[in-house]
């Protein structure tokens, strides 16, 4: 069984790509913070950003079914949020549209 488990965990489409994301969040919030000095945006945002894929882990172990639906569902509304702060951002001019729209593909 550990090792099905361990199959499944290493070929997970989904926990790769918000793992991924999460870091390109990390990697965005320093260059905000260092370069443009915004504090306030980028801190919601590497909340957000990197919550997706700590609830993706998160489901890997859920307890039921339900559980499951849920911390995906929730994961989802944090996707979302960053959407708003990746926009917001954008908007605002402290990321450009092109950095803007390489993020938001992941």
């Amino acid at each position: 069984m550990e090792n099905l488990e361990l199959r499944m965990r290493k070929n997970n489409l989904v926990r790769e790509k918000s793992f991924a994301f999460a870091l390109r969040i990390v990697e965005l919030y320093q260059y905000l913070t260092t370069q443009k000095k915004e504090y306030v945006l980028s801190k919601q945002l590497l909340r957000s950003g990197t919550a997706i894929g700590a609830l993706v882990r998160e489901s890997e172990h859920a307890e039921s079914r339900a559980d499951f639906i849920h911390k995906l569902s929730i994961a989802l509304k944090e996707a979302n949020e960053s959407d708003y702060w990746l926009e917001l951002l954008c908007q605002s001019d402290y990321l450009d549209k092109i950095g803007y729209k390489s993020i938001y593909q992941d």
